[in-house]
């Protein structure tokens, strides 16, 4: 079964003692997931159709839980807290799962693969304590961070100070290589594009093919060239910067931002054609290099 991170949250919102005045909208929240998962899992269509189906459903889907239940009827503490407890970014973490999908990504084929929320690779290195040490276990220092969406696989490894891979001198463990990453954000202000930029830096040292991501509802900076960075793109899928402070707690102005900038299907499209690009390209080829008259 694919990740459900947004249903994820929901749940551990219910649980969370510090959500208890809000445990009735929140299961009534979940009905609303429900039926919004039902329908995204009756679509017929594909390709392009699907997207805008799919993005149709999801600003209907966003529009009823953030504005209608949580801004409307919820308490001054989920309303805070919501960034915190991910209830709201966590459903295009849940969205962008199912844009992988060969109903709408040609040329998928049997690739066995990951998709969603994880805890994904940045760098591998070697950390002997001592001289004394070099013939003993290797001690492998794994750099990893948590991303909102990844497309990778699993990859196990072993090393050892022996040729027989004796257990007592072998260090084994796995990681998840990322080959595209993306950062989901409700609002961007510059120190979240700063470290984006410098997560997709280490990304690129582990995984040199990788790509990165940034999809963000409302801007809170100036924009930047991404080109200067290691981020490949930044989406800003309503067009909409955030609201002033002293906006952001009037229902009216939620509610008409909402109206007035829902996420853009031709947005969401031109993510899915870099994913599709980045499925058919070769990654690596020597011998492509030869033809090409180029190494890249």
């Amino acid at each position: 079964m694919p990740p459900t991170p947004h249903f994820d949250k929901l749940k551990a919102a219910i649980e969370n003692p510090k959500c208890r005045k809000d445990v009735r909208l929140l299961r009534e929240a979940m009905g609303l997931y429900r039926a919004w998962t039902a329908d995204l899992d009756a679509l017929s269509s594909g390709g392009k159709a699907r997207v805008a189906e799919m993005v149709t459903l999801l600003n209907r889907y966003k529009d009823a839980f953030e504005v209608e239940s949580v801004m409307k009827r919820g308490s001054d503490l989920l309303r805070r807290q919501k960034g915190q407890l991910k209830l709201d970014n966590s459903i295009l973490e849940e969205f962008l799962i199912r844009l992988v999908d060969a109903d709408i990504i040609q040329r998928l084929g049997d690739a066995r693969f990951l998709c969603g929320p994880r805890n994904a690779f940045m760098s591998l290195s070697f950390r002997p304590r001592g001289f004394a040490e070099l013939g003993r276990r290797p001690e492998v220092v794994l750099k990893t961070k948590d991303q909102d969406f990844v497309v990778g696989t699993e990859i196990h490894y072993k090393f050892s100070a022996s040729p027989e891979f004796q257990p007592e001198v072998t260090a084994e463990g796995s990681l998840v290589l990322a080959v595209l990453a993306a950062e989901c954000k409700v609002n961007l202000d510059k120190t979240m594009f700063q470290e984006a930029a410098g997560t997709a830096m280490r990304f690129k040292q582990g995984c040199p093919i990788s790509k990165y991501f940034v999809l963000v509802e409302y801007l809170d900076m100036e924009p930047e060239d991404s080109r200067l960075t290691d981020i490949d793109n930044v989406f800003l899928l309503r067009h909409a910067r955030r609201l002033p402070f002293e906006k952001r707690s009037k229902i009216e102005e939620v509610e008409r931002q909402h109206r007035e900038h829902p996420i853009d299907t031709e947005l969401v499209w031109r993510f899915v054609e870099a994913i599709q690009a980045f499925v058919d390209a070769a990654w690596y080829d020597p011998e492509e290099a030869l033809r090409r008259g180029s190494f890249v």
